[in-house]
């Protein structure tokens, strides 16, 4: 009897045994993951993909996480003109599915805070130092696109891919702020006392406008009426024969001879009417 427990005790054993080999062959690698294999703490040159894989006992198996993962870092940056400025940025980043093995055999898991997280640091202030404080206000998107373009190619050695990055806010010291608030008021009025002068000038000019527009119908009048005048007299002038002047004359003479006598003591003549 004894010897019959003693085998049972063997059999339950090597079963467990049995069991633990093989779970010890049977890896899962979840999904959005890459597997990394290691024999020995030798990364192999093969990765696995999501799911149950066979492996050897002695080997072990690093999830890598591969999908879109996000990183938010708030930064102390200098302006050109050594104007303090806090930047919020955030990447969405992803490493290399391929590469995931060389990833892990040179930096290891805690590639963002190895790698990802310098190269933002560096990235925004050298790009930020480019631009004056108001250039940063101005030109916020054309920054944040200069940073991404620094940081892809400083992560690119390292199978890390930058899928896209923002500013998430952009922060400055009350003075500078203030300062350029003062600088928009005062550019405002500016413009508005601008605005003002320009339009004073424009009714002016417009009032100068109907003042020759008046003028010229004046004059044009005048020249009308002086043509029509002068147009009637050459008419008349045209129509007005010897004849009818002396006519004229005799209808309108009263019968009395003029007084009048010349220097060379001659009667002035009258004019005879001829029929």
């Amino acid at each position: 009897m004894k010897k019959v427990n003693k085998t049972i005790l063997i059999i339950i054993a090597a079963v467990i045994v049995g069991l633990i080999l093989i779970l010890n062959c049977l890896t899962q690698v979840p999904t959005g993951h890459t597997g990394v294999v290691t024999t020995f703490g030798r990364v192999e040159n093969v990765t696995l993909d999501a799911g149950i894989h066979a492996k050897l006992p002695w080997q072990s198996v690093v999830k890598m996480d591969n999908r879109i993962q996000k990183g938010t870092q708030t930064l102390s940056c200098f302006s050109a003109d050594i104007q303090e400025v806090i930047i919020i940025y955030t990447i969405n980043y992803q490493i290399s599915k391929t590469n995931a093995m060389t990833i892990y055999s040179t930096i290891g898991t805690s590639y963002y805070d190895t790698i990802i997280l310098p190269g933002i640091n560096e990235s925004v202030k050298v790009c930020t130092a480019q631009y004056t404080a108001e250039e940063l206000v101005s030109n916020r998107s054309e920054l944040a696109a200069a940073i991404q373009e620094e940081l892809k190619e400083r992560m690119e050695p390292y199978n890390i891919v930058i899928v896209e990055s923002a500013i998430e806010n952009m922060d400055f010291t009350d003075a500078f702020t203030q300062a350029v608030e003062a600088k928009q008021v005062a550019q405002q009025n500016k413009l508005r006392a601008e605005t003002e002068a320009q339009q004073k000038i424009v009714e002016a000019q417009a009032a100068a406008d109907v003042r020759k527009i008046e003028a010229d119908a004046a004059a044009y009048k005048v020249r009308v009426q002086a043509e029509a005048e002068a147009e009637a007299n050459e008419l008349l002038a045209k129509s007005l024969t010897p004849e009818i002047l002396s006519k004229m004359y005799y209808d309108s003479w009263n019968g009395v001879l003029p007084t009048v006598i010349t220097d060379g003591n001659t009667l002035l003549s009258i004019p005879t009417i001829t029929e």
